[in-house]
């Protein structure tokens, strides 16, 4: 994928951004390509990085007692960071890692905190990215705590119709708060229906 692909690909998913921020961000960001399961930030490691997906899906997850246990995915046209450590000086609880090969635009904190600062529009793409990830957040957190294993799943369904066949077992049941034994005898009954 070409750089100007790229960037058009970002301009179309933010398309109220005044010329001028996109000519001042441009020369800031960093295209990246990784490859599958490679990991992007450690848990304990300081990053100030935030990932646009171009391509691909990437997820954070704890790893707690031998478990890893998915938080959140990132998919394309959406942003994903070490939420802790890219706000704060504390180090990352979690881990990203990209679950395909993935193409990502790496924008540092201090970028888009000077852009914030100066175009009102760059402000509000943040404040509404923000917004986005944490509703996403708290609807987890909603779905874990009252719905059913059934329920959750096709929560999840309705919200990414086209990326659960993208994702491991493992890492959707975790995501879900369930077992992968579990999650699969859902995904039976489901296809039954």
């Amino acid at each position: 994928m070409d750089f100007n692909h790229i960037i058009k690909t970002f301009q179309l998913k933010f398309p109220n951004l005044p010329e001028d921020c996109v000519e001042e961000l441009i020369p800031q960001i960093g295209i990246k390509s990784y490859t599958k399961n490679q990991i992007l930030v450690k848990e304990g490691q300081h990053s100030k990085t935030a990932y646009f997906i171009i391509e691909g899906i990437a997820r954070a997850y704890y790893y707690v007692s031998d478990k890893d246990i998915t938080d959140w995915f990132a998919f394309e046209n959406e942003m994903i960071c070490p939420i802790v450590s890219f706000f704060s000086e504390k180090p990352s609880p979690h881990y990203i890692q990209v679950l395909q090969n993935s193409t990502l635009i790496e924008i540092q904190n201090q970028t888009i905190y000077r852009l914030s600062e100066k175009y009102q529009q760059f402000n509000l793409l943040l404040r509404k990215e923000i917004t986005d990830t944490m509703l996403r957040q708290q609807k987890r957190i909603s779905s874990i705590l009252f719905l059913t294993a059934e329920e959750k799943y096709l929560r999840f369904l309705e919200d990414y119709p086209e990326v659960s066949d993208r994702i491991p077992l493992k890492h959707l049941a975790s995501h879900l708060g369930m077992t992968i034994e579990t999650l699969s005898r859902v995904r039976r009954s489901v296809n039954l229906i």
